[in-house]
Formats: structure tokens, sequence, C-alpha cells
């Protein structure tokens, strides 16, 4: 792959753009580090002209579209200190690493489900990874939202995600390569659970047991980020991206958070409820089928118990959904997790069942 992108060196610089622009535009200031890292990692020549997009969506880094004279595409991303919400949500940069290298174990396991890692400038906090058209690798998020709900590509992504917990559960590899509790902790425990609980004394407590059962759950590696807007919907099956949350912890956060996304677009689109919650137990059912590492009622458990309060958290904590606006609909959203709190299940079919037979929200927008 190197050798079809390595190109011979141009005497014209950096040429950028914003999504949506037209090409030739004077490069920005602050993008030399860009082209520095493109030549550093070996992908271009060191005065080699070359068409970069800065692309939308993330709150957590910077993401560029590559275009080099040779006609390859491929996709930089570098981490930011700081997020770009409204709180303030540090984060080390070093996370890049940790993205990367999370690519390169899910890519072994199952090669149509991680990027390929072109290149990486650590120093820069960045790396280079092949890139993915949107017009043929819409995200979930995306098609979620338009009403293109199936239990066929839920079943894909459960499937997924369970192979890569199941060929990495119970690893000391694979824990050494990924000791990253401070990061998790710092990007994922504390912007969500604790944050939650400051936001919601009532459930401080509660929350922060929630934290302490995570933190000290080690059995695969975790994505972390495992949400529909990062799950690319391809002809070959997902392909996961954003995995700069990657940790050797426990699997329960990666299926309980994306589980927690199919519930509350239900709240969002209350007229598809009940094809996003028979999407979640698609999903549910062709994750557990891998789910050898322990016994499945101790997992689903676990499961069970942080989805209510990751509901809570996108709700009140540091990075709250976008598409949830409307005060009648957080307030259902609220009680409904408030419940399962004070009242905890055991199992991911009970929560399926009890959300979908919530009519309250969609009642209260007619």
């Amino acid at each position: 792959m190197s050798n079809a992108i390595i190109v011979p060196q141009a005497s014209l610089g950096l040429i950028s753009r914003s999504e949506g622009e037209p090409l030739g535009r004077v490069p920005r200031a602050g993008e030399e580090w860009l082209r520095l890292a493109l030549s550093k990692m070996g992908l271009v020549g060191a005065h080699c002209r070359v068409l970069v997009a800065a692309l939308q969506g993330g709150v957590s880094s910077d993401i560029y579209r590559v275009d080099l004279p040779s006609g390859v595409t491929l996709c930089v991303k570098r981490a930011l200190p700081k997020l770009k919400v409204t709180a303030d949500w540090l984060a080390p940069i070093s996370r890049n690493r940790w993205e990367a290298e999370w690519m390169r174990v899910a890519g072994a396991i199952t090669p149509s489900a991680a990027p390929r890692i072109l290149g990486e400038d650590r120093d820069a906090g960045c790396f280079a990874m092949e890139y993915f058209p949107p017009d043929r690798y819409p995200t979930w998020k995306v098609l979620l939202a338009a009403g293109t709900i199936t239990t066929a590509e839920a079943a894909r992504v459960g499937d997924t995600l369970g192979r890569i917990h199941a060929a990495t559960a119970d690893r000391n590899d694979v824990a050494a390569r990924f000791a990253t509790d401070d990061i998790f902790y710092d990007i994922r425990l504390e912007p969500y659970l604790v944050a939650t609980g400051r936001a919601r004394p009532r459930w401080a407590a509660r929350l922060w047991e929630l934290v302490e059962t995570t933190r000290q759950t080690k059995r695969t590696l975790v994505h972390g980020d495992f949400s529909p807007k990062n799950i690319l919907c391809g002809p070959a099956g997902p392909v996961i991206v954003d995995a700069e949350c990657a940790w050797f912890g426990d699997p329960a956060f990666d299926l309980a958070f994306v589980l927690n996304h199919l519930l509350l677009k239900g709240a969002w689109h209350p007229q598809w409820k009940t094809r996003y919650v028979e999407a979640f137990h698609a999903l549910c059912g062709a994750y557990l089928s891998h789910a050898t590492w322990e016994p499945i009622d101790r997992l689903q458990a676990r499961v069970a118990a942080l989805l209510p309060a990751l509901m809570l958290a996108r709700i009140d904590g540091k990075s709250p959904v976008e598409y949830i606006t409307e005060s009648a609909i957080k307030e259902h959203v609220r009680a409904f997790a408030s419940a399962l709190l004070v009242f905890p299940v055991a199992r991911l079919e009970s929560v399926g069942e009890r959300w979908a037979k919530s009519r309250w929200a969609e009642e209260n927008r007619a």
C-alpha cells in the first residue's frame, strides 16, 4: 500500500479546503502540521501537492480527507487536547495511539471491520488510515435516523462486536497492550457517569457504584465509543471507527453504549420505536452468541445496570445527545432510567420490553 501512495515531490505545498468548499484555497496557517505528518509517515514527499478537506462530525479530533496526486484518498485523524463540547472536557492526545492499536487488533480478528492503518505520527498525535466514501459506507446513525432500521444490520453489528470481544477475552497480551485505565476514566467514566452524578445528586452514589464495577472488571478489549455514528455500514459488513477510548476492561460497556442509542432513538422518533426495539433484540442476540468468556447472566446483569445510567448520561452528562431537545422527552428518559436504577433488572430482554411499552413520551408529543 505504501508504494501506491508515495508520489514524486512537487514544488507546490499543501492545498486545503473545508468540506463543500472549492479546491485550491490557500492553506490555513494551523494546518502545517498535517503536511509534516504525512511526510514523516512516508506517505508523501516533503513538497508534495495534496488536496485536503476538513471533515465534519467529530468533537474530539480534527479529521481530514487527503487526496494524493496518485489518485489515492486517505483519512488523517489528530486527537484534540480539549473536546469541542460546552463542558470543560480535557483528554490526553496519546489516546490517538490506542485508537490505532485497536484498529490493528480488531482488523486481525475481523479484517473487514476496521480501517487499515497506513501511517502513524505519535509525536503529532495523529495517524493515517484508509478512507471510506460516505455514499458507499453511510454511518448506521444516518440510516437509523432516516428510518432504515433492519434487524439484519443490527445483528451484523452485534456479531462483529461479539467476535472482537470473544477473540480478546482474558488475553494477557491484549491486557498489557491496552492498560489505558486512566484515559478511559477521563474520557468515558468521568464525563458520562461521574458528571451525571454531579448533575443529579440523587443518583450519585449509584452511578459511582457502576463506575467502580466497570473499572474493576477486566475481561476483553473494549472500543469505548461503540455508537451508531462510529459504525459504517459497508458492503462487507460494519466498519468500526473512532476507537480512541480503547481499553482492556468490561465488555458490558460497549454493549450498553450501543444499545442505549437504539433506545434513545425511539424517544426521538417514536413512530419507529418498535423497529428500534426489534433491532435492540437482534443486536443482543447476535452479540451474546459469542459471549463464552463468562456466564451470560452475569454479563447481561452488568449491561442492564449500565443502560439506565448511560441513558441519564446522554441527557445530563457532559456529552448529551444532540437529537433530544424537547424538555418533555428528556423528562421521559429520566423517569424511565431512574426507575431502572431503583429497581434494576437482570435481563436485557426486559429492558427492551419495558421501553417498548412506555408510551408517555409519544402521547405527550401528539
